[in-house]
């Protein structure tokens, strides 16, 4: 009885954590809303790259939800065909997410200033590759390393979550301007979660 209940605990879980990631996906993107009205006042430096933005903002959403149903074991295990669509689902959205970011990147981030549009540079740059080495280690069935590379790309598609809700947090705000605030937010948001979740499978490793 008590190993059946956890086995319903077991499966229960990560469907628990999908639907708080899909509802947390859901309340950052409708903070974006007023850009769907496709206005010179509504996009301010966007205007001319709206349809990239655009682009950068669904399909990251995209992304963040499918990316999470590849970490369901039994929903990995039921079907290994439903998991590598949804896999091509989740690598096409941030294919259609990084491009445009990159987009942006070179052209409206350079109004905010020069360490702004690097920073996106470099953090699009990382998504793209560390998704494509979990879509290549998967062809070539190095099923441990794809894993491995799966969790790297989804930590660097979640750091758009991760700073976007800290710079809302009104003592972060308190610390600087936009310009000021946000650029080490960006570095945060992808790096240290990174660098952490290497020393924890470096530690897993030894043992």
């Amino acid at each position: 009885m008590e190993k059946n209940i956890r086995l319903q605990y077991s499966d229960l879980l990560p469907l628990i954590i999908w639907i708080g990631v899909f509802f947390v996906t859901w309340l950052f993107m409708h903070g974006a809303d007023h850009y769907l009205e496709m206005t010179p006042e509504a996009l301010g430096k966007y205007f001319k790259q709206r349809y990239f933005l655009i682009a950068h903002i669904t399909s990251g959403g995209g992304a963040l939800i499918s990316g999470a149903l590849q970490f369901w074991p039994k929903l990995r295990n039921f079907s290994w065909l439903l998991h590598r669509i949804i896999g091509y689902v989740y690598l096409l959205a941030i294919l259609t997410s990084s491009i445009s970011a990159l987009v942006l990147s070179f052209t409206s981030a350079y109004h905010v200033n020069w360490a702004y549009a690097f920073t996106l540079q470099v953090w699009a740059s990382v998504w793209i590759t560390s998704s494509f080495i979990a879509w290549i280690t998967a062809v070539q069935r190095q099923f441990k390393l794809h894993k491995e590379w799966m969790i790297r790309s989804y930590i660097v598609t979640v750091a758009f979550l991760v700073s976007g809700f800290l710079y809302k947090i009104p003592a972060i705000q308190q610390l600087g301007s936009f310009e000021a605030v946000t650029v080490p937010l960006f570095w945060l948001g992808w790096s240290v979660p990174l660098y952490t979740y290497e020393i924890i499978r470096s530690v897993k490793w030894k043992k």
